[in-house]
């Protein structure tokens, strides 16, 4: 696996010399975003990091908000990986302003859906509540079912830990039937979950 891994930087390593001798700068930060995705993927978010620090210097020089956007939520969810919480927040903020000034719906989508699981994480629960609703609302309009189950999801635990037993079973409804429609694997956790919250157990 390790062997794998080192080719394969190797490799990227190798596409970006001949970036930078023709010197072009997207292409050089989409190679420098792939290699931080790379260590993210293998679960190594201390190696990612670097990667993603360099991609960002070198595309916010170029306005590259689109793609800008793209690494400030993997920054996010490294810092997250990390227990980094407030840096987490901070850039999962700079991806949000940055898909919502290119209009790209979906990392606006994913993006709160995000930035609430780490508020509810780090137990602010207004924040994720905010959150985690303005993601279910954007996958509404995306048509992305499994992307608001999983929002929902989250906003059930949520209202589940403030006491709301109503609206966690309200979630929860909405996300079973989702399970069902698309034979997701959750189906049979969140339904064991909905029979206990309307058992009142």
């Amino acid at each position: 696996m390790m062997g794998d891994l080192l080719e394969a930087e190797r490799c990227y390593r190798e596409v970006l010399e001949i970036q930078r001798s023709q010197q072009d700068p997207r292409a050089i930060g989409q190679t420098l975003g792939n290699l931080g995705n790379l260590y993210a993927e293998a679960g190594q978010p201390d190696k990612a990091v670097p990667f993603y620090l360099e991609a960002l210097d070198l595309l916010e020089q170029h306005h590259d908000n689109r793609a800008l956007g793209v690494i400030y939520s993997n920054l996010a969810l490294q810092d997250a990986a990390m227990g980094r919480t407030d840096e987490a927040i901070t850039n999962f903020t700079k991806a949000l302003e940055l898909h919502r000034t290119v209009g790209d719906e979906e990392g606006l989508a994913t993006t709160y859906s995000q930035l609430g699981r780490t508020f509810l994480m780090a137990g602010k629960r207004r924040q994720a509540e905010g959150c985690l609703n303005n993601a279910s609302e954007h996958f509404i309009k995306l048509g992305n079912e499994p992307g608001e189950a999983a929002a929902l999801r989250l906003l059930a635990d949520l209202y589940e830990q403030a006491g709301n037993r109503e609206s966690a079973i309200r979630c929860l409804e909405r996300v079973v039937l989702l399970d069902m429609r698309y034979g997701l694997n959750q189906h049979q956790e969140d339904a064991n979950h909905l029979t206990r919250l309307s058992e009142g157990s």
